[in-house]
């Protein structure tokens, strides 16, 4: 069975929340106990062939849609994972319809779902993503989080390079609400900065010198116009001359 993986490309909707407030919705009528995935991840890394079985057999009772999971003969099971993108930083692409090399901000909300297998490793998840999207940039410069909940309030961690993200949707089951992963880049004391190659630099400046000009313009324009609303009040006050 191979490790590797293809992609299904869709758009979802966006979510905003944070540490302390839980975006998901409350459940109504009896409220059922749900499993804690950090408590039962720490516990297991593994399983046997037969509990494999047994949790890909419940997983595909729960799921609600028809990406299920497949075991095969060897013991390797396959399945997909959604993966949101929250990229805030230009991303540069190989070619396709815009130029090679030329940088781009990725919308918001957009999601691409991966089938991978057991042996699919974090890294590895992110070399497909980046792919999928043609961009040219070192994967080093990405990490993969995983979004967990506990106690109703939301967490990210992020994870490791060696570590199996179908592994963490089948000990956590297909609810997203209580396991998604999210792409994202480095937090700025982990950038790797020799990574960026010169004109990568030199985009990202161009674009915050944009920006910059747009801000000081919108400035300008807010207090051209309370200039001009106080020339009318001192008028109308004075009276014609």
């Amino acid at each position: 069975m191979s490790s590797g993986y293809s992609s299904l490309e869709e758009d979802s909707e966006e979510y905003f929340f944070t540490a302390r407030t839980s975006f998901f919705k409350k459940p109504s009528g009896k409220i059922t106990e749900k499993k804690d995935v950090e408590k039962e991840r720490e516990l297991r890394t593994e399983f046997s062939k037969e509990e494999i079985w047994q949790r890909i057999e419940q997983y595909n009772l729960l799921t609600k849609d028809h990406l299920k999971m497949t075991l095969g003969a060897g013991g390797v099971y396959t399945g997909f994972i959604k993966v949101q993108m929250d990229l805030r930083r230009p991303m540069t692409v190989q070619g396709s319809q815009t130029r090679a090399g030329e940088a781009f901000y990725l919308p918001q909300g957009v999601s691409n779902t991966l089938h991978v297998s057991s042996k699919t490793t974090v890294k590895e998840v992110i070399v497909g993503l980046l792919s999928k999207f043609t961009v040219a940039d070192n994967p080093a410069k990405y990490a993969l989080y995983k979004r967990y909940r506990r106690e109703e309030q939301v967490y990210t961690c992020k994870l490791a390079d060696a570590e199996k993200p179908l592994f963490l949707r089948l000990v956590a089951g297909p609810d997203p609400d209580l396991l998604s992963f999210v792409l994202k880049e480095q937090q700025t004391g982990e950038v790797m900065w020799d990574a960026f190659s010169i004109p990568e630099l030199k985009n990202f400046l161009r674009i915050l010198d944009k920006e910059e000009q747009e801000q000081k313009d919108a400035v300008i324009r807010r207090y051209e116009t309370y200039r001009q609303r106080l020339q009318e009040a001192l008028l109308e006050v004075r009276g014609p001359s």
